[in-house]
């Protein structure tokens, strides 16, 4: 019989390419929605409607459900409020298996107080664990495409790479379309572990630098930006100086990404790239090469 899986989040970034890669294989995908547009999603999903404080709305979207795949995105009232009250109704269900909205790098060994949203993860992981259903989480490291975008380690103008603490510490990443292929056939392994470990690339700064200084021809130098602890410090200082948000990574909360990064504590340490056979990962030099194309 065909699998069904429902993804939650499925209109978002990382949901849509979730249920792009569920489409390859057999399987019946079901996108939960609260009443936001679906016109994107692919013909061939099936959309249903839930709130999540509408308990016997949620129940009946989960209806012969056997996998639930949650990308949805957010902070407290999201990534713990919105998942609990997903996971009671999967539990009420008989839904057998739960992928939570991790895709992040090891958030379960951070300082307290050093990653809000590790945190988070962490706090409803707790309750997932606790839940009589089967849960795997997909540990990736950071998505590499922040190396473009949102987080400022490449100084692109100034050829400058910034680093916390060592050059030479290990960093995590894969590109969301990896991630996306990783967790769906997460979803439809039943004999899948609790955590499932992957990275596209594992890269240092230093090697950053020398990547770029290949691909422009332009010497890109190391700069020393302090240590994870001075980091860590500013973090705080910035949390507490900003008005309180449901924002997921107001600028504070990128700082705390690089923190639980280059002081090591979210470094994976059981990769296994080659679980679901081999694969071509897409690298970090990939994703570079691309941009200063």
């Amino acid at each position: 019989m065909t699998t069904t899986v429902l993804v939650a989040g499925a209109t978002g970034d990382l949901g849509s390419r979730i249920v792009s890669a569920l489409l390859d294989h057999d399987v019946h995908v079901r996108a939960l929605t609260r009443g936001s547009s679906s016109a994107d999603l692919d013909d061939r999903v099936e959309v249903v409607t839930a709130a999540y404080d509408d308990p016997e709305a949620l129940r009946r979207a989960l209806d012969g459900v056997e996998v639930v795949v949650s990308a949805v995105s957010g902070t407290r009232g999201v990534v713990v409020d919105a998942q609990r009250a997903l996971l009671a109704a999967a539990v009420d269900a008989g839904v057998q298996r739960f992928v939570p909205s991790d895709y992040a790098a090891d958030y379960r060994s951070i300082t307290p107080g050093s990653n809000r949203n590790f945190e988070l993860r962490r706090e409803f992981a707790a309750d997932l664990d606790a839940a009589p259903i089967r849960a795997t989480s997909v540990l990736n490291g950071a998505f590499t495409d922040m190396l473009t975008g949102q987080a400022p380690m490449i100084l692109f103008d100034r050829q400058r790479v910034l680093f916390w603490s060592s050059a030479d510490q290990v960093l995590d990443f894969t590109t969301k379309d990896d991630v996306a292929r990783v967790t769906a056939l997460v979803a439809l392994d039943p004999a899948a572990p609790r955590v499932v470990e992957v990275a596209g690339d594992r890269v240092t700064a230093r090697s950053v630098a020398d990547t770029m200084s290949r691909l422009t021809g332009k010497p890109f130098r190391l700069q020393w930006a302090g240590t994870a602890g001075t980091l860590s410090a500013m973090a705080r200082v910035g949390r507490r100086l900003s008005k309180e948000t449901d924002e997921p990574f107001p600028a504070w909360q990128g700082m705390q990404y690089f923190v639980s990064m280059f002081s090591g504590e979210a470094e994976l340490h059981h990769v296994d790239n080659d679980r679901y056979g081999p694969h071509a990962w897409t690298t970090v030099e990939d994703v570079l090469a691309a941009h200063v194309a």
